[in-house]
């Protein structure tokens, strides 16, 4: 269901400028303000909302709500994906028009839009009440200093998905420490050159995850204060792991959703991915051929105690501040990600749900898909998501931030050298950047 998260952010520059941000002059529609009454008096009342997402299950959603709701239209439109839409959003933002009145935003760029006030912030009408309705890992991701800027879709919780046929030819036991995860490495890689043990050619949202697994706090905000450490403590204590495998030519360059890495991973090239748990449903669609070898395991550990994982992907919806009709792009949204009948329709389409009901529901815990053997996976991928990092903090421009990231941290993967050096480069030209938009922007 994440898949555009792997597909790389080219070229994109989204230009979030304190000034903007502080002087909130991106806004033009109706504000906040309204109630929870007022949601149902706009549901009954009807009208035509704009509804900008690529998920797969959005058209079947929007087809239930219309049913449920006779009196409203919404028109559903794919503008991009991912970093794509966040240019049109944006400069409907600048424009101070053209925005639709609900948009999906994936979580690591949800703080730049909230920063520049283009949010309607939700709470008036009630949204506060629904928090325990989702995990917390994802609610964190959408409120931001007491307010409530969207509701979560689908969460990222990182397992580690591993090829039991691989594993089984060549004697290698499921690692559970990233020790063991190197030593399995090399022993794949020297028994075959044509396998590797993962694939990793250089992500932005896969570098920040497994930092914030490592304890890492690259990035903190306050006001128009920016602070960027890409030498701290977690950062280096996972730059130490990864680098053996960089450094020795233990990871496959292959780049992900391309043709060649769907068929490596077919064919047992690939032999794990550590990724987020919306992973299975693209795993059963473009690697077909693979049914029954693969299987899903916690994601190592740095001490191989109970498994501390973090997030990888996923995506709210939220209100558009130009919004015309704000109580009944409110009331669209809270159908849409927290009604059974919404979020069972986003499950049947392979999502991963953030709603606690479903996490915890029997049916979902106990599926056994053929796929994987019949392991419940899910089971694995729920417990993930009860030790997912909940605090790990993304920069206000961090759209920006993953644009450039294949043109620093990507030149490491690519001579196979330190990733530290690579961090090194994306620090500076993230601080450099943060200035030229009137940021106060410290290292320290």
């Amino acid at each position: 269901m994440q898949k555009r998260l792997r597909r790389g952010l080219s070229a994109l520059a989204i230009g979030v400028t304190a000034a903007m941000a502080l002087a909130a002059c991106s806004s033009g529609g109706s504000g906040s303000g309204g109630s929870s009454d007022d949601i149902a008096t706009a549901l009954d009342e009807g009208g035509t909302l704009t509804y900008w997402s690529w998920t797969p299950s959005a058209k079947d959603q929007v087809a239930a709500f219309e049913k449920a709701y006779p009196k409203v239209k919404v028109k559903l439109v794919n503008a991009g994906t991912g970093a794509d839409q966040y240019t049109k959003l944006q400069n409907t933002v600048k424009a101070g028009s053209g925005a639709p009145d609900v948009a999906q935003v994936e979580y690591y760029a949800l703080p730049q839009f909230a920063l520049s006030e283009s949010l309607l912030d939700l709470s008036s009408y009630g949204f506060g009440d629904l928090e325990d309705k989702f995990a917390a890992s994802t609610w964190n991701s959408v409120s931001m200093d007491g307010k409530v800027y969207g509701l979560p879709q689908d969460s990222g919780p990182m397992a580690m998905f591993y090829n039991k046929k691989v594993f089984d030819e060549y004697g290698i036991e499921v690692p559970k420490t990233w020790d063991e995860y190197v030593a399995a490495a090399k022993k794949l890689h020297e028994a075959d050159p044509e396998k590797y043990l993962a694939a990793d050619s250089g992500d932005a949202g896969f570098t920040t995850s497994m930092i914030a697994q490592a304890g890492g706090t690259p990035f903190t905000t306050d006001g128009d204060k920016v602070t960027i450490n890409l030498q701290d403590e977690g950062t280096k204590k996972w730059t130490e792991t990864w680098d053996q495998l960089v450094e020795q030519g233990l990871v496959a360059k292959t780049v992900g959703w391309t043709d060649d890495w769907y068929k490596q991973l077919g064919n047992g090239q690939i032999a794990t991915m550590i990724t987020g748990a919306w992973m299975p449903g693209n795993l059963e669609a473009s690697v077909a051929d693979a049914k029954g070898d693969w299987r899903v395991a916690p994601m190592p550990t740095y001490d191989g105690g109970p498994a501390q994982t973090a997030n990888n992907g996923g995506s709210a919806q939220v209100v558009m501040e130009q919004s015309e009709n704000p109580a009944l792009a409110a009331g669209f949204l809270k159908w849409l990600n927290s009604s059974k009948e919404s979020t069972g329709i986003f499950m049947e389409s392979g999502g991963f749900p953030s709603t606690t009901a479903d996490l915890e529901s029997s049916a979902f815990l106990e599926e056994k898909p053929e796929y994987f053997g019949g392991q419940q996976i899910n089971k694995v991928l729920v417990d993930a998501s009860k030790s997912s990092d909940n605090d790990f903090a993304y920069l206000p421009y961090q759209v920006y931030a993953n644009s450039v990231y294949a043109d620093t941290v990507g030149q490491s993967y690519e001579k196979g050298t330190s990733l530290e050096s690579g961090l090194e480069a994306w620090q500076d030209a993230l601080v450099k950047y943060g200035k030229d938009q009137g940021f106060t922007v410290s290292t320290k």
